[in-house]
């Protein structure tokens, strides 16, 4: 059993290298990087139904507007530009509050985020489809010395998601449409652990002084891997698209909390300085140890408008993400003598607003152009930490679809995000009061997104 449970988690670490890294832009680590022609318009008026099989991510009663059966394949390059700024970040206030000495790093890095659906007709009023997305993701990575290395160096979160559905035509006005979820999550994460510190709270200054050590001397490693393997996380999907007019129509979908339990192990490396490690481990703490981590993923909710009017289509949407139930991340050790690593979210539900329009230029060529607002769901400086540093995002977008033949046709869009100036002013919780440093600075960003898609409709 134990050999089989092994080869299942080898199979699904192999599966998400193609999931999604995410870096500065999404809503929380949220993606709606879910196909290209979404993109052009800023992914205004999606749950209405996008005339593509990737509908089935934003809404599956969207699957009835298609006239055949179709493969999609789409991909997305997302490049942030980022600078954090340092402003009086200090060591705890039991160790003096001196500054802590480090780089400026950003921690921002380049992400490749692919997308497949399937849509197969089952009758005239029933379709099926599969989509392989990733709802989920983050990376950011920050140089081993950098300022904030106590309050984290790599943080990754990767999720791949096989999304089956069912699309119904009730009547000519009104489809209806849900599927369910299956996600695959891995996790990594590291951060510095100040030795020198925790030997100042063991011996005293004096005592670790003579043996060569102090605070930000001698730093450790903590390195935690953890992926939900052998439980895959569940969840739904619902939507409907009822036609007003002709020309208008209207689309609500809704996508469910995902519970997700992961387990994996921390490992921590040791400074060279044999005083400080024995210090640091003299309670049988900060040992190589088993962990667990539940977080729920946020549900969301999303309303959409089209109205064609001659060449032109004008789309809306309002989208709420329901953050709040992100209110901590909590990684819990098997290794009793090690607490538990807190980190307080309570994050808000957010909300994004965006616009679009679709000129169809001719028969074969489709322009588009976008505009939308993205809330961060982060609710003060206090509560933003340097692994989700960002804030409110405005989008503007442009993109087209061309119509290679009745068969075949390509979409590209571009993105570019405009990040407001995100100040963090996070005070790392542990339960050593030594190691309680404050991080202070601000984060300035910004963010390119180019996406590609391929559409073959199979007859």
């Amino acid at each position: 059993m134990r050999s089989f449970k092994t080869g299942i988690r080898y199979f699904i670490l192999a599966t998400l290298l193609l999931g999604s890294q995410n870096t500065l832009h999404a809503s929380g680590f949220a993606l709606i990087e879910m196909n290209a022609s979404g993109q052009g318009n800023a992914y205004a008026g999606a749950a209405v139904g996008t005339n593509n099989a990737s509908t089935i991510f934003f809404n599956p009663a969207g699957m009835m507007n298609l006239e055949s059966d179709q493969l999609v394949v789409a991909a997305h390059l997302i490049d942030p530009s980022s600078d954090f700024n340092n402003d009086g970040s200090s060591l705890a206030p039991l160790l003096g509050g001196g500054p802590l000495i480090g780089d400026e790093d950003d921690g921002g890095s380049s992400a490749f985020v692919p997308n497949l659906y399937w849509v197969k007709t089952i009758n005239d009023n029933t379709k099926f489809g599969l989509g392989v997305n990733a709802p989920f993701g983050l990376a950011t990575e920050y140089d081993d010395d950098w300022v904030g290395r106590y309050h984290g160096i790599l943080s990754e979160v990767k999720t791949v998601n096989f999304n089956p559905s069912i699309g119904y035509r009730v009547n000519d006005k009104l489809s209806v449409g849900g599927g369910i979820s299956l996600m695959l999550v891995q996790a990594e994460l590291s951060s510095a652990v100040d030795f020198g510190a925790i030997c100042v709270a063991g011996l005293g200054p004096g005592a670790c002084g003579v043996a060569g050590t102090g605070p930000q001397l001698d730093d450790a490693l903590a390195e935690l891997e953890a992926d939900n393997g052998s439980d895959l996380s569940t969840g739904f999907n619902l939507g409907l698209v009822y036609h007003i007019s002709k020309q208008t129509k209207i689309g609500v979908s809704y996508r469910s909390e995902v519970d997700v339990e992961v387990s994996g192990d921390a490992e921590f490396t040791y400074p060279t300085n044999a005083t400080a490690v024995a210090v640091a481990t003299s309670t049988g703490a900060f040992v190589d140890s088993d962990i667990d981590v539940d977080v729920t993923l946020p549900d969301s909710f999303s309303i959409s408008l089209s109205h064609q009017v001659g060449k032109f289509t004008y789309l809306a949407d309002v989208t709420r993400t329901g953050w709040s139930s992100f209110d901590e991340l909590r990684i819990v050790y098997e290794n009793p003598a090690q607490p538990d690593t807190l980190t307080t979210e309570d994050w808000d539900d957010s909300w994004r607003y965006s616009f679009g329009i679709d000129y169809q230029y001719s028969d074969k060529l489709i322009l588009r152009t976008g505009i939308a607002l993205d809330e961060t769901p982060v609710p003060s400086a206090e509560r933003r930490t340097v692994r989700l540093p960002g804030d409110e995002r405005t989008w503007l977008s442009f993109g087209l679809t061309y119509m290679v033949d009745n068969k075949i046709s390509i979409d590209v869009g571009y993105s570019h995000l405009f990040l407001d100036d995100a100040k963090i002013d996070n005070e790392l919780e542990s339960g050593i009061p030594t190691l309680n440093a404050q991080l202070v600075g601000e984060y300035e960003a910004e963010v390119d997104i180019l996406s590609a898609q391929l559409n073959w409709n199979i007859e």
